[in-house]
């Protein structure tokens, strides 16, 4: 297997929320504690900064052009180009310390997101939300600590989520017509020494792969919820990853120095910044926010 490659020194608090836009042949991400979004052409090494002027936690390509964004107070529409933004949505504005973390499209062009808790993110009051077309906003599921990773089997008739800090990933069986979602179960309880379940993403074979925050990889799990192989990192906190590249074969990988002491970042410092690991399995091309 390929070895992991070093990209970008970007040094991100929080890197995290990958996305390969195929049109552009661009990788972009957020620094959610850094405020500020990166757009990256591996072609011609072009590497671009904005601060999107809100706090942004996760993003997802819109059918009509932008960005579909949570951010830490609320769903908004953003524009790369212009910078303009709109909230359309805060479902939990009047609960305390409670805020969206990450999300994803998924084919039918719904926009999901979980919460945390900002002040206990070991609290069980984390929920699951999703954002359709039509603006309307509906609670899926709750009981979570620290809503995290997302993702959809290539049928879309399994949704997989990350309960951080109960270390598991669940999944559900999801109705692709109507986005409902019922049978919840743990696909994979992740051991403490691997670290937290971060990020997730699919490929093209339905295999499940998670990164993990403290664990210093990459796990890829089997449709069954067994560990098919590992990726390491030279890095502990382990974000996020997508899939990109003119074929969808390369798997851009997100990390952070978040939470690290002095002495951790300066034995870690590459911690913050961007990885790919060439792979011989392919992606899926990200969906878009058909609102």
């Amino acid at each position: 297997m390929s070895q992991v490659e070093h990209v970008l020194t970007v040094q991100d608090e929080l890197g995290e929320c990958p996305i390969w836009d195929p049109a552009e042949q661009a990788l972009y991400w957020v620094d959610i504690e850094g405020n500020r979004v990166h757009r990256y052409e591996p072609a011609s090494g072009c590497h671009e900064i904005r601060q999107p002027g809100f706090p942004m936690t996760a993003f997802g390509l819109r059918d009509t052009g932008g960005w579909i964004t949570a951010a830490k107070n609320g769903l908004a529409f953003w524009n790369w180009h212009t910078g303009c933004y709109e909230f359309v949505a805060d479902p939990v504005a009047d609960v305390p310390n409670i805020r969206f973390n990450d999300g994803v499209v998924d084919r039918q062009g719904r926009f999901w997101a979980g919460t945390l808790n900002e002040a206990d993110l070991n609290a069980p009051d984390s929920a699951l939300f999703r954002l359709d077309p039509d603006g309307s906003t509906h609670q899926l599921d709750a009981g979570f600590a620290t809503s995290n990773g997302l993702c959809l089997s290539p049928n879309s008739k399994t949704l997989y989520f990350v309960d951080m800090f109960h270390s598991q990933i669940l999944a559900y069986d999801h109705d692709p017509a109507t986005g409902a979602l019922e049978n919840r179960r743990v696909f994979a309880a992740v051991p403490e020494e691997a670290g937290l379940p971060d990020g997730l993403t699919i490929d093209s074979e339905g295999f499940v792969w998670n990164a993990r925050w403290g664990g210093w990889r990459v796990t890829r799990y089997d449709p069954t919820g067994k560990v098919e192989r590992e990726i390491r990192l030279p890095v502990q906190n382990v974000t996020r990853c997508a899939f990109g590249g003119e074929q969808l074969d390369v798997l851009f990988i997100n990390s952070a120095w978040y939470g690290l002491s002095a002495a951790e970042r300066k034995a870690q410092p590459l911690a913050g910044d961007l990885f790919c690991i060439q792979v011989d399995v392919k992606g899926l091309a990200e969906p878009k926010f058909m609102g």
